[in-house]
């Protein structure tokens, strides 16, 4: 397999850059989004972004599936092989000019996602990761931070509104006074500072499958965690979080205090 992964791996490397080079285009100069269902913004460059990836997708791997956040599912819904798109991650950074947005690149094979990718355009940033190949930034190897004590640990989050809601204020709560600093960098940007030892723990506590594609294989292959609240890696936990290794049992221990809502119990706001 190590052979595919790093065709794949590659692939998705390039893709990933080159949908992000797209957005470029129309980064920073007064882009007006449209508002989808949930109120969450969706621009011109999201959608040219995906469908560039998905073309890309389709001639390269016409047998895979693909998933994204923009268009419909395509391929067979149980095939070997499916791709995971988000094509701007943090669609409000975006609009707002802010340079934290990303482009997310994801393969699933048999169930576990194996190649992951994610593209900071505007600051050019390269994470990408396959398993058993390493965890690479921008050509360098990536490694989650060597810290052991939690009381040192930086936290980041996207939404600090978003906790109460989805049931987890008392955890968030315990979170920060345990915690050395504590601040909003969001979205993919927030995984990625974890992977590359910049900060030790990223939540969300709201997460699509689409979202967080590259993570598992990015954080695994640096050394550190992502998956859900409850310590399992995966990408359909509708919740995420991304630590060390090291310090998992601490973040587990300090959600588990407050009591924690079974996933039926848990409704949107």
């Amino acid at each position: 397999m190590k052979e595919s992964l790093e065709s794949y791996l590659d692939f998705a490397v390039d893709t990933a850059y080159l949908a992000g080079r797209l957005t470029l285009g129309h980064f920073q100069v007064g882009v007006r989004p449209d508002y989808k269902a949930d109120d969450t913004p969706v621009t011109v460059a999201d959608r040219r972004a995906e469908r560039l990836i998905r073309q890309r997708i389709a001639e390269r791997f016409p047998g895979h599936a693909v998933v994204g956040e923009e268009y419909a599912d395509t391929g067979d819904a149980n095939a070997s092989h499916r791709w995971f798109i988000d094509p701007i991650d943090g669609t409000k950074f975006f609009i707002c000019g802010i340079p934290l947005y990303a482009v997310l690149l994801a393969l699933e094979i048999e169930g576990r996602v194996e190649v992951g990718a994610v593209y900071f355009p505007a600051l050019d940033e390269m994470l990408a990761a396959a398993t058993g190949l390493g965890c690479w930034w921008n050509g360098r190897r990536a490694r989650v931070s060597d810290e052991k004590d939690f009381s040192r640990a930086v936290v980041v989050y996207t939404d600090v509104t978003t906790f109460a809601p989805y049931g987890r204020a008392e955890a968030w709560e315990r979170i920060q006074k345990a915690a050395y600093l504590c601040s909003g960098w969001g979205d993919a940007y927030g995984h990625a500072l974890v992977a590359t030892g910049r900060a030790h723990l990223m939540l969300d506590p709201i997460m699509d499958a689409w979202d967080c594609g590259p993570f598992p294989p990015i954080l695994r292959e640096a050394g550190g965690y992502f998956g859900d609240w409850q310590g399992n890696e995966t990408i359909y936990g509708q919740e995420a979080l991304s630590t060390t290794r090291v310090l998992l049992p601490d973040v587990l221990e300090l959600i588990h205090e407050t009591g924690f809502l079974n996933q039926e119990d848990r409704t949107s706001p």
